[in-house]
């Protein structure tokens, strides 16, 4: 699988929120951002298949 970069724009407050959330779990805010797509993702299948 290849990796590939993808920028997003992200305001002050919640690029703040989200490293907060991302240092309480252990993780980088690149990997926080990486979980949450992917549980997005996980429930998107769930629910329309």
């Amino acid at each position: 699988m290849a990796i590939k970069n993808f920028s997003v724009r992200i305001d002050e407050e919640m690029l703040h929120k989200l490293h907060k959330v991302a240092d309480y779990e252990g993780r980088s805010a690149n990997g926080e951002i990486l979980i949450l797509i992917r549980e997005a993702i996980k429930e998107y299948e769930r629910n329309m298949g």
